[in-house]
């Protein structure tokens, strides 16, 4: 178990990492636009489009975050009433079903992938759309291995002592 703990605190650190410094890119380039735009009536004429695909990367890697962190959309009405093992009992169920949909989508989105490359779609100019829309599988796979593993130290909790 350790061993998964460890693997899912690099992951964190590392989606935390890029996010920042995606996050500072976009800052420093919408920023840029502004300037070129307010005062030289100029614009970097690829700078939308890569904030567009940032925004998509941000997202991705803030989805694998929050799970994570274990704060993902999650519905607690009716868990509020339940004792605390079975709590954790619905958790286990609930990430599971989660991982089922995630490893879906993740399955679709390497089919959307696959056809963007046969169909040699491009962002701007000559570079691959697929440079962008690698996030889409990668975050679905981030975010499969952190429910993964936050089933995993569930099960372990559930068995080794009363919760609570």
């Amino acid at each position: 178990m350790n061993v998964l703990n460890r693997l899912d605190s690099i992951l964190t650190r590392v989606e935390g990492w890029l996010v920042i410094a995606l996050l500072s890119v976009m800052v420093v380039l919408s920023f840029l636009q502004v300037i070129l735009r307010n005062v030289f009536s100029e614009s970097l004429l690829w700078g939308d489009i890569l904030l567009r695909h940032l925004v998509l990367w941000i997202g991705f890697l803030g989805a694998a975050l929050a799970t994570s962190n274990n704060r993902h959309i999650n519905i607690d009405a009716l868990t509020r009433f339940l004792s605390p093992k079975l709590k954790l009992a619905a958790s286990i169920v609930t990430n599971i079903f989660a991982v089922v949909v995630c490893t879906v989508l993740f399955n679709a989105s390497l089919t959307f992938l696959s056809n963007e490359i046969s169909d040699g779609s491009t962002v701007y100019g000559s570079i691959p759309s697929t440079y962008s829309e690698i996030i889409i599988p990668i975050g679905f796979g981030l975010i499969v291995i952190h429910f993964l593993i936050r089933i995993a130290s569930t099960i372990r909790q559930l068995l080794t002592k009363e919760p609570g």
